[in-house]
């Protein structure tokens, strides 16, 4: 199986540095656009299944790409979602705040990689070799994907590099081995 893994464009709270969380959140203009170069990026690959998360800033992202890709059904699934915050929802980051010592109201690394896993899991499962698969989510759980893909352990969630609105991971998955192909790639935005 192929796996393509992509981040929604950027957001108007992307750009206040508002908590989103598990909000909807709203696309900018400049979102758009990059949601657009992504799908032109996509274009012409065979893609199989798209799965997004079930937040509106991701959806969007997607629509986009099913713009060219018509016969494709958009499948929505709550484990792409982003980190919960909370209270913290719809707040302004507070100063001072420490990824690694999360308040109480906030899901766990822990809990974010275990979502990840099982999502890994149930597509794996159900695509055969031959296919191409597309996820479109956040930041968060793009992290988690990639801590369980490499085998790090939880504690070394915060470690992984902060993914760029609509960029793109790739990798070949055979035999249960994740070889990498791209990874944080936004040369479509660039072009």
């Amino acid at each position: 199986m192929h796996l393509i893994i992509t981040r929604h464009g950027e957001t108007v709270e992307n750009v206040k540095r508002i908590f989103q969380g598990q909000t909807h959140g709203v696309l900018t203009k400049k979102g758009i656009m990059q949601a657009k170069k992504l799908a032109r990026r996509l274009k012409n690959r065979k893609i199989d299944k798209i799965y997004s998360s079930d937040l509106k800033r991701s959806i969007d992202t997607a629509n986009e790409i099913l713009k060219y890709h018509p016969k494709l059904k958009l499948i929505l699934n709550k484990d792409l979602r982003e980190r919960f915050v909370g209270n913290y929802a719809g707040k302004p980051f507070p100063k001072g705040w420490d990824w690694n010592n999360l308040p109480k109201s906030c899901e766990t690394d822990k809990s974010m990689c275990i979502r990840a896993k099982k999502f890994l899991k149930k597509i794996n499962s159900k695509n055969r070799k031959d296919k191409i698969v597309l996820v479109v989510c956040h930041n968060g759980i793009i992290k988690a994907f990639l801590n369980v893909i490499y085998g790090h352990p939880v504690s070394y969630f915060n470690q992984i590099e902060d993914n760029h609105n609509t960029s793109v991971y790739e990798f070949e998955i055979v035999n249960g081995k994740y070889i990498p192909i791209s990874s944080n790639c936004v040369k479509h935005l660039i072009q």
